[in-house]
């Protein structure tokens, strides 16, 4: 092989691996928000930012307990997620960036089939779901509740998943008093980006167009009704 075509050949080679490590890297899984805006659930790594060379969630709570938790209190929770992350759609929500969406809505679809339509459509985003979970974070709490791939990804089972998050930014700690609303609040916003944080912006405000989706007043106007410290 002429040594010209050999050195084009591998500057192809080094442009496509490059090209890939950024779609995988910096890639930001979005969804449109109440007012149009950005939102997303846990966004991808940022070079020199919070989750830099690290998991795109780090549980503040990693040993906390897996359950169901019920109650008005987490009810009125999942409601305040759904309007900052997939008011429309709420279970059936997909990330409106994918250009190739699942074959079906996703309360119809296993979890297996879930994966399955991600495995087959590299290089979109693929937060799904009333909680907007994308698919590394699907694939660990999946592992994590012991759900079975044959089980449908219904709303029962999206609130399952999305309790253990809760659960992982402090919830347990919350109702007992021991962790105080702003701070159980902050927790969320570093889970699901269309919540603010007490700046009043998103956690990843600017990050590939993120911004909350809801106002810091909003949020902690409705989480005082549940706050411990209200009561």
């Amino acid at each position: 092989m002429p040594l010209v075509l050999f050195v084009l050949i591998m500057m192809q080679f080094a442009t496509a691996v490059r090209a890939e490590a950024v779609r995988g890297s910096l890639f930001v899984s979005t969804s449109a928000g109440s007012n149009g805006t950005m939102a997303a659930l846990f966004v991808g790594r940022s070079p020199g930012g919070m989750f830099a060379e690290r998991p795109a969630h780090v549980p503040v709570y990693a040993d906390a307990a897996i359950g169901v938790f019920g109650g008005s209190d987490v009810e009125l929770i999942r409601a305040l997620i759904q309007e900052a992350e997939s008011r429309i759609d709420g279970y059936d929500a997909v990330q409106f960036g994918a250009r190739v969406k699942p074959p079906q809505r996703p309360t119809r679809m296993t979890i297996a089939e879930v994966f399955d339509w991600i495995a087959a459509t590299p290089g979109q985003p693929h937060a799904i779901g009333r909680y907007q979970f994308i698919p590394q974070t699907l694939h660990r709490l999946v592992a994590k509740t012991g759900v079975k791939p044959t089980q449908r990804f219904s709303p029962k089972i999206q609130d399952k998943l999305a309790d253990v998050l809760l659960a992982e930014a402090g919830l347990h700690k919350f109702r007992a008093g021991a962790l105080d609303r702003q701070d159980f609040m902050n927790n969320m916003a570093k889970i699901w980006a269309g919540l603010p944080n007490s700046t009043g912006k998103s956690h990843y405000d600017g990050y590939a167009g993120n911004k909350a989706s809801m106002s810091w007043a909003r949020f902690d106007a409705v989480m005082a009704k549940i706050s411990p410290e209200s009561g």
